[in-house]
């Protein structure tokens, strides 16, 4: 996804569509590859349909994973409560890193019941630091807030959602000492520009922000993922697999737009799908085919033969 507003095939200009057939991985470096104990798969755009489904083919293919003792992890830069799509399909232990890098949230709760595990947030003196100097480099960006049980945007933020925010106000003001925004652990903010070019913007924030925050996209149009320093999907991801003894190595992941290059490059096999853009293709070491296609499912059935 975008993972903050809806994406269809129709909308991305990604390479040419793969063929249904996968290519072949190999472990970096050309070496063989070594039995996969996790798979770390992004939503949108990879293991969700453009309607947002979940395929019988996949339900079961997860399942399977999660049976022959292989974890699966959801990591997606959707909020927390944006996880139902995927609750009733969670196995084991039922963890998803959200937020790009963000939360680690348990979803064996169910839909509205999630827990969250692990929160790298924003800082405020960061927040408010790249809202200024993005304010300076690109006029016209407008901001919305995601926390862990908040959502709040600038009157100029475009309406990319279903859901209303909780508060409208300029986000110096919710950031500000009593603000809406104070007080709750700050998840990532959201930046969008009504005319720049996507790439472009992302690439002028990078230079304008630096170090103080990392910042990526998802969406097709100019819309950004602002984070905490070095918070990023395959950040956390490594934490969460150091943490169970799992190497680099043993992780297979799945992957469609910028936000993923980072886990697409950290993970020993890695696949981008027939409808990723360029740069998350660049980034894998293999490719399957298209979300709709089944590409996930595709890739874990041919893991699990691979065993038997």
């Amino acid at each position: 996804m975008r993972d903050n507003e809806p994406v269809t095939s129709a909308t991305r200009q990604p390479e040419p569509p793969a063929s249904s057939q996968l290519t072949t991985s190999r472990a970096r470096g050309g070496a063989p590859a070594v039995p996969p104990r996790l798979i770390a798969t992004d939503l949108d755009g990879t293991l969700l349909h453009d309607d947002k489904s979940v395929s019988a083919r996949t339900v079961a293919a997860l399942a399977a994973a999660e049976e022959a003792g292989i974890e699966v992890f959801f990591v997606t830069g959707r909020p927390a409560r944006w996880m139902d799509v995927v609750s009733d399909h969670v196995h084991g232990h039922g963890l998803a890193i959200c937020g790009n890098g963000a939360a680690v949230v348990d979803l064996h709760g169910g839909p509205g019941a999630h827990r969250f595990v692990k929160v790298r947030d924003l800082a405020l003196e960061n927040a408010l630091d790249t809202v200024r100097l993005l304010r300076e480099a690109a006029p016209g960006t407008a901001y919305a807030i995601e926390q862990t049980y908040g959502f709040h945007q600038e009157p100029d933020y475009p309406k990319l959602l279903m859901e209303a925010p909780d508060t409208l106000a300029p986000v110096e003001d919710l950031l500000a000492p009593g603000g809406a925004a104070a007080g709750q652990p700050i998840l990532k903010i959201l930046a969008a520009h009504p005319t720049m070019e996507p790439d472009g913007f992302l690439t002028l924030a990078r230079l304008a922000v630096a170090e103080r925050a990392t910042i990526t996209r998802s969406s097709p149009s100019a819309l950004l993922e602002i984070s905490g320093p070095g918070v990023s999907k395959a950040s956390t991801l490594a934490l969460a697999c150091a943490e169970r003894g799992i190497s680099r190595e043993e992780v297979v992941a799945f992957g469609d737009m910028p936000n993923d290059i980072e886990m697409l490059t950290w993970a020993g096999r890695s696949y981008a799908m027939g409808n990723a853009h360029p740069d998350a293709v660049a980034a894998a070491t293999g490719r399957t085919a298209a979300n709709n296609e089944d590409g996930v499912a595709l890739v874990i059935e041919r893991i699990l033969e691979q065993r038997r």
